[in-house]
């Protein structure tokens, strides 16, 4: 059958307009012909002229549903439905660095079109896990509280999560800015225009921003754009990694946002909700996008760090539940601090020791320790406990480890993070209450430790 006969016949009514959804009569031709597919493009070609892009977000017998990426406002029910006979692409080359787009890939910054720019495909599947390679490589953030005591490991997934009104978004900027990163590629998902502007001025200021790529939906924009973002994101962060060696960052904010979206669409689209009124594929829709993470074999790597807000700092909430289970730890933000307890890197292991120097793996549990014996020295003062002179010396530690370490605008190289560690503990505890190998101790503890805060 020739292009234009399929083309011709590839038509249907639009039967129902709700929200940003259509319900669509298919022509009988549609499936004797060429049947259309979940994810299909659609064109919807209006009465005065003008068009809105769609995909099929749904099929039930000769009823198809559409996502329209622009919203429906004004679509008359006499418009046409044209269906592509393809999938949603974006455009993936260099020149997308220092760019921005939105969640229907166009740009948003004054630029030039780039049509006729190579594209690719979104949703694509995962690479086998055989064919991964084993997470070895340390990327460096220069933030105490992430490099020293749980690193940020190549080809990781891992989340932040946070309450509303933490810095999240602060802290996700700067891990971008200093990160050892060859392209930083950044997701914005129902952003506000104040955080949309932080991000974009932030890259800018501190000069990274001609190899970042950014793809934002704004809070203001079409919600089934954001269901779109993060796929378009990690398709050119994937090319980028695979084609051109690329280590390549991506960051997304945030995954609650998405999540939403998702629940939104679906219940609109009439489908049976679970967990809180979340779908029951909500762990496969978060998975999906968090497994392209990836050391691929002989080219470059994909890293997902994301924001995952919690509702009501609520850790049993169906979105930072499901993360927990696909990522490989979280960072725990709490009173614009770091949590050491909270946070979690299951990929440390491969680098602490390793690829750093051979006192971090000691200094990071010692550190922890003595931190975990000031929370109960401080819970024994606000009882009004006696404290004993070692209890003292717990609060002293405390307050010197907040103040140097989880502060999050603190930036230290990891080196001299770790010889502030031994500092620190040299002011408040003697040699032989690190309980250190001894070869460390006397390697690394300051031979001048009279200094006192």
């Amino acid at each position: 059958m020739s292009r234009l006969i399929q083309t011709l016949l590839r038509y249907g009514d639009i039967i129902e307009i709700m929200g940003d959804l259509l319900r669509v009569r298919a022509p009988t031709q549609l499936t004797m012909a060429a049947p259309t597919s979940f994810g299909e493009l659609a064109l919807i070609e209006n009465v005065d002229g003008t068009q809105a892009l769609a995909q099929v977000g749904a099929l039930d017998g000769d009823t198809i549903t559409l996502q329209v990426y622009s919203g429906t406002k004004g679509i008359s029910t006499r418009a046409k439905v044209r269906f592509l006979c393809r999938q949603m692409d974006t455009v993936y080359s260099n020149h997308v660095l220092g760019r921005i787009f939105n969640g229907s890939g166009n740009p948003v910054d004054g630029g030039p079109h780039l049509q006729q720019e190579p594209k690719v495909a979104l949703g694509g599947p995962t690479v086998n896990p055989m064919r991964r390679q084993l997470a070895s490589r340390m990327i460096r953030t220069d933030i105490p509280m992430i490099d020293v005591f749980n690193c940020l490991v190549e080809s990781q997934k891992i989340s932040i999560f946070s309450v509303a009104g933490e810095p999240h978004n602060e802290l996700l900027a700067r891990i971008g800015i200093q990160a050892q990163a060859d392209i930083v590629v950044f997701c914005g998902l129902g952003l506000i225009f104040d955080d949309f502007h932080y991000f974009r001025t932030s890259f800018e200021e501190a000069g990274v921003f001609p190899r970042t790529v950014m793809f934002v939906n704004q809070a203001s924009d079409p919600i089934v754009e954001r269901l779109m973002v993060p796929d378009m994101a990690l398709a050119v962060a994937e090319h980028f990694a695979v084609e051109q060696s690329a280590r390549v960052l991506v960051l997304l904010s945030d995954m609650t946002a998405f999540a939403d979206a998702l629940k939104e669409m679906g219940i609109a689209m009439e489908h049976v909700p679970s967990n809180r009124g979340y779908l029951g594929d909500l762990y496969s829709q978060l998975a999906k996008r968090y497994e392209k993470a990836c050391d691929h074999q002989g080219a470059g790597s994909v890293t997902i760090l994301t924001v995952t807000t919690m509702p009501g700092d609520d850790v049993t909430h169906p979105v930072p539940d499901n993360t927990g289970y696909i990522t490989e730890g979280q960072f725990y933000l709490h009173d614009s601090m770091i949590d050491p307890f909270g946070s979690l890197s299951r990929l440390k292991q491969h680098v602490i020791g390793k690829t750093t120097r051979e006192d971090h793996g000691q200094v990071m549990n010692t550190m922890i320790r003595f931190y975990a014996e000031a929370k109960e020295a401080e819970q024994k003062q606000a009882m009004a406990f006696e404290l004993t002179p070692y209890d003292q010396r717990l609060l002293l530690f405390a307050r010197l480890f907040r103040e140097r370490f989880m502060n999050i605008q603190t930036s230290i190289p990891l080196e001299k993070a770790l010889d502030l560690c031994w500092k620190t503990m040299a002011q408040c505890f003697k040699p032989e209450e690190l309980l250190i190998k001894q070869h460390l101790v006397d390697k690394f503890y300051p031979v001048d430790s009279t200094e006192k805060a």
